[in-house]
């Protein structure tokens, strides 16, 4: 239950930090670095997360910050010369969506990645690569997404508060991603102990 509670609370913080535009990379930048320390038994509250948002000044974020909107618009364009009538609309719609959602899907899994606290263009990659290799992860980001654009569009206060469940989530496909590379790894290392054991025995006779 305290869990449920911080994750709204933080949800509701990042709304409120989220409303400058500028600041939305951040501020959920921010709330997945929280909700990674409560799965570490840290604080998640919204004092703390205010506390690591007033230091996410950086030129990097404001950058990050200007990207997404402009982004946004661009593709606001694109669908308005789609629905306009222009020859070959139809033909364009097509790419202009997958590249748009390939596009959103980059940048959430950016904002949750641990590298975005510090450095927004390693995060921009590492997350373009988890997209590809974590298909499974990248269809529960956009599920999540389509999900909570309904619940607000259904109850306007979900708006506020949808931010902070989504982060909480997007936090366990990141850790569950890593596992999953440490447990390959580790499999890996168990098939080749016997073999190097055996070419020692060898070695020694």
């Amino acid at each position: 239950m305290t869990l449920f509670a911080d994750v709204l609370s933080v949800g509701l913080a990042t709304a409120v930090a989220w409303l400058p535009v500028l600041t939305a990379p951040a501020a959920l930048s921010t709330a997945c670095a929280v909700l990674r320390g409560a799965a570490e038994d840290g604080p998640a509250t919204a004092g703390r997360y205010f506390a690591l948002l007033r230091r996410r000044t950086r030129a990097g974020d404001l950058a990050a910050g200007a990207v997404a909107p402009a982004g946004l618009l661009l593709f606001a364009v694109a669908l308005a010369l789609v629905g306009a009538g222009l020859p070959g609309a139809r033909l364009f719609s097509v790419p202009a969506a997958a590249i748009g959602a390939f596009a959103a899907l980059v940048g959430l899994r950016a904002c949750a990645r641990p590298e975005s606290v510090t450095d927004w263009p390693a995060a921009v990659r590492a997350a373009a690569g988890d997209a590809v290799r974590d298909a499974g992860g990248s269809g529960l980001v956009l599920l999540a997404v389509v999900t909570a654009a309904l619940c607000a569009w259904m109850l306007l206060p979900l708006a506020f508060l949808a931010r902070g469940h989504w982060c909480w989530r997007s936090r366990s496909w990141t850790c569950g991603a890593h596992r999953g590379v440490e447990r390959r790894e580790a499999g890996v290392a168990d098939v080749h102990a016997p073999i190097s054991r055996r070419a020692e025995e060898l070695m020694g006779h």
